[in-house]
């Protein structure tokens, strides 16, 4: 069932609060929405380079536009083996797609309080990159956005009961469901190219710690990786960065964003800075948003341009 959007809209902030559940529980102290509300609240110190990496996109850049050829979006069924269900996720397949070339893979992950049509309900994905495919800007790619949430119930819950443990537990799990269930049954249906340096992982709040997370451990996998406006439940630097020699060696790009009003900003500076210490190259973008749609929509406007090159 659609994620309810005028609700998305009004609510995003307490998303935003409620993924400060994993690290929660990661540093031992009790999962309330007090302290969730105190993490998202912490005061945003701005350094030199905690800019813009680009200009804004163009006005109306996510909204539809009349003559531009449109892609399509599907539903995907698979049966998943973490779940013991049969899971759901949109495809989106760029204008002219056809079976008899192969194309590469965006995969793109949702916040926690969001399913698989955030992207594209909420953000208008398929908007951004009709435009930007039909101007030759970003490369015909299918987009798999599916639910990041790997539970057998795995509807978005009622704002209530967003900021639970459970709730955080059920996207921690989907690393294995996307690993061994979703990419297998993608690559069978679709003509999806299935070289690594064929396959990008991206997502916003939640989804942007679930993107960095599954990422950078598997860069037999992937070798373009996004993070915007990552959520607390991104890992620990240590843990992140267990091998940089292999993180210069293997990315063909690292791209972390945020916006400069969002008070979760202290997780992708923690990340910029470290990949810093360690030499690792990367892309830091920095825009006036706050945690909020405006800001997704336009770094997967600028990520998009520069996959698969």
């Amino acid at each position: 069932m659609p994620l309810n959007f005028s609700w998305a809209r009004a609510g995003v902030a307490a998303l935003a609060l409620a993924s400060t559940a994993a690290a929660a529980q990661q540093d031992g102290e009790a999962v309330t929405p007090d302290r969730a509300r105190a993490n998202f609240a912490r005061p945003i110190t701005l350094a030199a380079d905690d800019v813009r990496a680009f200009a804004p996109p163009p006005a109306g850049f996510a909204d539809a536009q009349a003559g531009v050829p449109g892609g399509r979006i599907e539903e995907l069924g698979y049966a998943s083996g973490v779940t013991g269900t049969q899971r759901q996720a949109l495809v989106y397949l760029p204008h002219g797609y056809a079976a008899g070339r192969r194309y590469p893979v965006l995969y793109l992950l949702h916040g926690i309080g969001g399913n698989q049509h955030e992207w594209n309900g909420y953000v208008r994905a398929n908007v951004v990159l009709d435009k930007l495919i039909a101007s030759g800007k970003a490369l015909p790619m299918i987009v798999v956005m599916p639910n990041g949430r790997a539970m057998p119930d795995d509807r978005s819950p009622p704002p209530d009961r967003v900021f639970t443990p459970q709730n955080a537990e059920g996207f921690a799990k989907f690393e294995r469901d996307l690993l061994e269930f979703l990419i297998p049954a993608v690559e069978t249906k679709y003509a999806a190219a299935r070289d690594r340096r064929q396959r990008a992982l991206a997502g916003l709040s939640m989804g942007g710690g679930q993107a960095l997370n599954f990422g950078l451990a598997h860069l037999d996998t992937f070798a373009w990786v996004g993070g915007f406006s990552s959520a607390p439940n991104t890992r620990p630097d240590a843990e992140l960065l267990r091998d940089p020699a292999a993180l210069k060696r293997e990315l063909a790009l690292l791209y972390l964003s945020c916006g400069n009003k969002d008070g979760l900003i202290n997780v992708s500076q923690r990340v910029h800075r470290a990949l810093q210490a360690q030499g690792v190259a990367h892309l830091w973008h920095v825009d006036e948003y706050g945690h909020d749609r405006d800001s997704w929509a336009e770094n997967l406007f600028h990520f998009a341009q520069r996959l698969f090159r």
